[in-house]
């Protein structure tokens, strides 16, 4: 939505009134002033007076005041040196301006970076329950936070051990039987079925059993699998190294050599 033209200033009394009210809001850098005054009037001359009287008086930093006096704050609030970088930049600061006045606060304050975040991670979890460890990860990096930091804060924390993955946290409410059938029926032999349940964190302590209970409920059958994966494939089986890259392909699906050999066989016939 495209906002109002602002009423024009008509004396310079109304680009300085102007310049107090956004100020009385909140601190801006010289550009943000100037930008929301080159809305207010296209008199340069009123803007630049305006300006130079806000600096002298003190209620508009330059960019290196301004930047100590942001990092000064947001230390204080516990946000890292990435955030307050990132959002500097984004008002327009220099990262020269940027990096030195984080450095100089950081000196005067004695401020450790990895205690900060430590304290931060304590204030924001008590305990894991609720989140996962990509979510902590993404949170403290939004606050600004290093990847060492954050492992450093972690390391610290008491209830570090229930912090878990969204993969492990999925993998606790996934259902054995129905997990392999899911990928039986996505034509995958036993072998590749038991690697990918594992790179996914299901507890695999009773794969052999689930796998003899559906096979005697006739929920899965391997050998006839295999035929039907063979089948949708078009080898000459009669030619030696066609066979062998059918061998290869159902070997890669997770099929067993007997299986294969099985597959193969009736194929023959």
């Amino acid at each position: 939505m495209q906002r109002p033209p602002l009423r024009q200033a008509k004396t310079i009394d109304n680009v300085f009134n102007s310049a107090y009210w956004h100020l009385s809001q909140q601190d801006f850098t010289i550009n943000e002033i100037r930008s929301k005054l080159e809305r207010k009037t296209d008199n340069q001359q009123w803007i630049d007076t305006v300006l130079a009287r806000l600096i002298e008086g003190g209620y508009v930093k330059q960019d290196v005041d301004f930047a100590v006096r942001y990092c000064e704050l947001a230390f204080s609030n516990e946000m890292g040196a990435g955030a307050i970088k990132r959002k500097l930049q984004q008002r327009g600061i220099a990262i020269n301006d940027i990096e030195h006045a984080i450095e100089q606060v950081m000196e005067a304050q004695q401020i450790d970076s990895y205690a900060m975040a430590a304290a931060r991670l304590l204030n924001k979890y008590d305990h894991f329950e609720a989140t996962s460890k990509e979510k902590v990860y993404a949170q403290m990096t939004t606050k600004g936070f290093s990847r060492a930091e954050i492992d450093h804060a972690l390391a610290q924390h008491p209830q570090r051990d229930g912090l878990r993955s969204k993969l492990a946290i999925k993998a606790d409410k996934a259902d054995l039987s129905r997990e392999i059938i899911k990928l039986f029926n996505k034509g995958k032999g036993k072998t590749l079925i038991l690697q990918e349940l594992k790179q996914r964190l299901i507890d695999v302590t009773d794969f052999e059993d689930t796998v003899y209970q559906l096979s005697l409920s006739d929920d899965i059958d391997f050998y006839q699998s295999c035929k039907n994966e063979l089948a949708k494939k078009r080898y000459n089986l009669t030619d030696y190294k066609e066979k062998s890259k059918a061998y290869a392909y159902l070997s890669r699906k997770g099929f067993s050599s007997d299986e294969i050999k099985e597959a193969m066989m009736i194929d023959d016939e």
